[in-house]
């Protein structure tokens, strides 16, 4: 085994020393589609496996010991060896990947999902609009199975403004509706009946992820999330937030908790920066406790906007910023996915860093990036590893991460 071993690292070396690296072209796909089959992506990392090790799905060379340091004792902690273990045997390109949930493409999402090794997709009205159940259903499927980890599959279905689902009557003969409705109709019971109505909706359809809860505190209509939220002071958001979060993960969908550390009043960061002036003190009295009522649930996401929030960071938005993310873990104590709102907003497209968003966001502490253009993301994580802009670990803890979640969802069961 020994000799095994050693000559197939003198021939990774030999392959290493010849082989060119090409680029990728930086087209969005999900805008710009092909409709042929991707080409394969050159490797920077060559890993050569024999034919048993290939037909199991990931190389063996051994067990190392997952970092103590990383120890969270987390809600996915029974699962970190396992992932540590496969994190150990991936190249670059493939952890690079593994840590991006792209925009679904138009076309041939299941080839660009294997080619850029993604993690998950992201559901938009376009992939529900058109197609019959079974056509989504079968599309979802083939996303999941396109490589090696099996993907997530998520969609924005928070009701009313935001329900994706109800784009089709196929789907559902009603239009599902928003928190805020609902519990004007029956109260929270009447939130988490439909919430389970939703559940097994996305379930038969192979969708194991919900952004959603809307866990922002919003009290006047004039505020751009207040037909979003539930419109319900501290303490009635987070017992809905709570058992929204249980009701979902109980029958198969991962909620994300969102968007921390809370929207308050502010301005649409789709369409330029939203800065908060409000103090620290407001947000532990008010916008913090419908988030620390979900984590404490065992919520498996939670999604940072893109706000700058002063009294935390005055230099960064909540999604770059390595402040915002340590008040989550360690003050909220939060250990699952932290994820970013769409990193192809305004508020970040029209911010100026010394790296680019994807980079900057890794390098805050995200454990995926929410990206449209994942070509671009997929690159530049690549480029920042092998520049010394990203420690390889940070890579490696957010995809260990992201694998045992996976573990612990049931998507992986070797």
């Amino acid at each position: 085994m020994k000799n095994r071993i050693t000559k197939l690292l003198i021939i990774s070396v030999l392959l290493s020393s010849v082989l060119c690296t090409s680029g990728c072209t930086g087209n969005d796909r999900s805008s710009k589609a092909s409709s042929k089959a991707p080409s394969s992506v050159s490797s920077s990392s060559v890993s050569v496996v024999s034919e048993e090790e290939e037909s199991s799905g990931f190389t063996d060379y051994g067990t190392r010991v997952y970092p103590e340091s990383w120890n969270d004792n987390g809600i996915f902690s029974a699962y970190y060896q396992k992932a540590y273990d496969i994190v150990q045997n991936m190249t670059l390109e493939e952890k690079a990947g593994q840590i991006i949930l792209a925009r679904c493409p138009a076309l041939d999402g299941a080839a660009w999902a294997k080619e850029f090794h993604l993690g998950g997709y992201v559901l938009f009205g376009r992939d529900f609009d058109d197609y019959t159940r079974n056509e989504i259903t079968a599309n979802n499927r083939a996303y999941i199975d396109s490589q090696k980890i099996p993907m997530i599959i998520a969609v924005d279905e928070e009701g009313g403004d935001v329900s994706r689902l109800s784009y089709n009557p196929e789907l559902t003969d009603h239009k599902f509706r928003s928190p805020r409705e609902l519990f004007e109709i029956g109260g929270i019971q009447a939130i988490i009946d439909e919430a389970s109505e939703k559940n097994k909706l996305m379930k038969s359809l192979n969708i194991n992820t919900n952004l959603a809860p809307v866990c922002d505190i919003s009290m006047s209509e004039e505020d751009f999330m207040y037909s979003r939220s539930l419109g319900q002071a501290p303490d009635i958001t987070s017992d809905f937030v709570r058992q929204y979060t249980s009701v979902s993960q109980s029958e198969g969908i991962s909620v994300a908790l969102k968007h921390f550390p809370g929207y308050g009043n502010n301005a649409d960061t789709h369409t330029g920066i939203a800065i908060d002036e409000r103090t620290y003190e407001t947000f532990v009295q008010n916008d913090f406790k419908p988030f620390k009522a979900g984590i404490d649930e065992g919520a498996h996401m939670v999604l940072v906007s893109h706000n700058i929030v002063k009294c935390m960071d005055e230099d960064y938005p909540a999604s770059l910023s390595s402040k915002v993310h340590d008040i989550l873990r360690n003050e909220l104590g939060f250990t699952g996915i932290i994820i970013t709102d769409d990193l192809e907003m305004d508020a970040i497209n029209k911010y100026i860093t010394d790296y680019s968003p994807n980079v900057a966001a890794v390098l805050a502490g995200n454990d995926m990036l929410c990206v449209s253009d994942y070509e671009e993301a997929y690159n530049d994580m690549i480029t920042a590893v092998q520049n010394a802009k990203i420690d390889p670990d940070v890579l490696d803890h957010a995809a260990t991460r992201v694998i045992a979640w996976k573990y612990a969802k049931g998507l992986i069961t070797e």
